[in-house]
């Protein structure tokens, strides 16, 4: 089926935003973790301070967002309007489609200048710039395409992960980091699939050795998550569920892996795993969702995502494009490149 193609470009009004602190940036989304972190991630690798702003629209307006523009802001609960109001900003940047009613809305209204991430399930052009993932097919003049989903993790991310969980660097190596998601649509994990990843991942380990360190999603099923469990209690290593299990030690986990496995079900997962430049694996049991098919299908062909059991050298090239995406967002968007504070460059 064709996708859309965006139309002519609406008024940008620069009059209107040409006089803010081009760091006044609001970031939008429904709360969700991956939206937000999305979000988040864009403005960073901009160099903006980001002011997140949760926008959660009653019905109708969340039946039809985007297309629901009239009164959007009264769609929201008393605490989210109170926060969604002037002084507006110079820059919002969403993600998801509840998000997207609200860039839509000020942009619409002049407030500021309008990015959208993920495909708005709308013409583009109401917005200055999407920034949509190449498995979703959307077209557009102002349509910038990613491989997966935006992410905050580079080198420093990941160095200051290894500092904020040292101890996770003293347990055998090499460590093998799972991260596990849960069922979705057109995505089945069960028992069947939990018993055989539980498997695999003793069968990895016994050919490498070292610890593996075993990390639960918000959307992972106590069941899943014990299921595979079961098959590494004697391992080295760690299991993390949720928070009774002590701090999320993901940001730890990954900084000191030495190798992935990723279950198949997650954009979000799969993208993060591939920004750290190791190997990543995963277990695809049955046949995936069409648009999923095709993102694991662009990483594989980019030797980026390989079989759970597959031998493969532990480094590989980084897949990160926030920062690909910020420089592009700028140029379009005429923001000049942040400055280094005063006093921060080498004296002579």
């Amino acid at each position: 089926m064709p996708r859309r193609t965006a139309s002519t470009q609406e008024g940008t009004h620069c009059a209107a935003i040409d006089n803010k602190p081009v760091n006044r940036c609001w970031t939008l989304t429904n709360g969700a973790a991956g939206n937000d972190r999305q979000a988040r991630a864009l403005a960073r690798a901009m160099g903006l301070r980001a002011n997140p702003h949760l926008v959660q629209p009653g019905p109708p307006w969340s039946w039809l967002a985007p297309h629901l523009v009239q009164r959007a802001p009264h769609a929201l609960n008393a605490l989210q309007k109170s926060a969604f109001q002037a002084p507006w900003p110079a820059l919002a940047i969403g993600c998801g489609r509840d998000a997207a009613l609200y860039t839509r809305w000020l942009k619409r209204e002049g407030h500021c200048r309008a990015v959208q991430i993920l495909d708005p399930r709308a013409d583009p052009h109401h917005w200055d710039v999407v920034v949509a993932p190449e498995h979703d097919r959307l077209q557009g003049a102002n349509v910038i395409t990613t491989l997966g989903a935006l992410n905050p993790i580079d080198d420093e991310w990941l160095r200051n992960g290894r500092m904020d969980f040292a101890a996770i660097g003293e347990l055998p190596a090499p460590r093998l980091t799972v991260l596990l998601g849960g069922p979705r649509r057109g995505v089945k994990m069960d028992a069947a699939y939990a018993e055989r990843l539980g498997q695999a991942l003793r069968a990895r380990w016994r050919a490498d050795g070292g610890s593996v360190l075993l990390l639960a999603s918000r959307r992972t099923p106590p069941a899943l998550f014990d299921a595979v469990k079961s098959h590494l209690a004697d391992i080295p290593g760690l299991h993390w569920r949720h928070q009774d299990d002590g701090a999320n030690p993901f940001a730890g986990a990954m900084g000191w892996a030495h190798r992935l496995v990723v279950t198949p079900d997650s954009v979000n997962m799969l993208s993060e795993a591939c920004a750290t430049g190791l190997a990543v694996h995963s277990l695809v049991e049955s046949e995936l969702p069409e648009k999923l098919a095709r993102f694991h299908g662009r990483l594989r062909e980019r030797g980026l995502l390989h079989d759970i059991d597959a031998s493969t050298p532990t480094q590989q090239p980084a897949l990160r494009e926030s920062v690909r995406v910020a420089e592009q967002v700028r140029w379009r968007l005429s923001i000049p490149a942040p400055q280094p504070p005063p006093g921060s460059g080498t004296k002579a």
